[in-house]
């Protein structure tokens, strides 16, 4: 699903969510749990301001965004 992100930029640089913009909601980012590299990918586990949790892919060649999982509050065995 693609999504919009807001960032922050650092002063390294590196881009960091803060907002993710759906069509009808926007998600605040409280916490950034994780964040990761593949070639083409980067990768961020969030939590929202929903207490929702969700994987961020940013294509870094076309730019663009992707929503690839999510798990609201409250939902499976343990809350990370």
């Amino acid at each position: 699903m693609e999504i919009e992100v807001d960032c922050y930029c650092g002063y390294r640089g590196e881009e960091t969510p803060r907002r993710i913009r759906f069509t009808h909601r926007n998600v605040t980012v409280s916490e950034v749990l994780d964040r990761w590299l593949s070639p083409d990918h980067r990768y961020f586990k969030v939590r929202g301001d929903d207490r929702g949790i969700y994987i961020l892919r940013h294509d870094t060649n076309r730019w663009v965004w992707e929503l690839t999982a999510y798990r609201a509050h409250g939902k499976g065995a343990n809350e990370t």
